[in-house]
């Protein structure tokens, strides 16, 4: 079940790079590339740490989108 984000446009608000988010949120640069690319999905921890440095809701940046199969139903 996918989990889109809006990591790297709230990130460019606040003016800062990939590494300078990750020191923020206690994380690696490379995890930060791997949410943004929606390669990893980020513990509810992470994922309310980097809402607060974004002073955001965890919904404004994270949206879970349900897979809907052909007859239309949830996976």
């Amino acid at each position: 079940m996918p989990l889109l984000n809006r990591l790297k446009e709230y990130r460019s608000r606040l003016g800062i790079n990939q590494t300078e988010m990750g020191k923020l949120a206690g994380v690696s640069r490379q995890t930060i590339s791997q949410i943004e690319r929606g390669d990893y999905s980020p513990s509810v921890t992470l994922a309310l740490k980097i809402a607060k440095i974004c002073e955001v809701s965890v919904e404004d940046i994270f949206i879970y989108e349900e897979e809907i199969n052909d007859e239309g139903k949830e996976k």
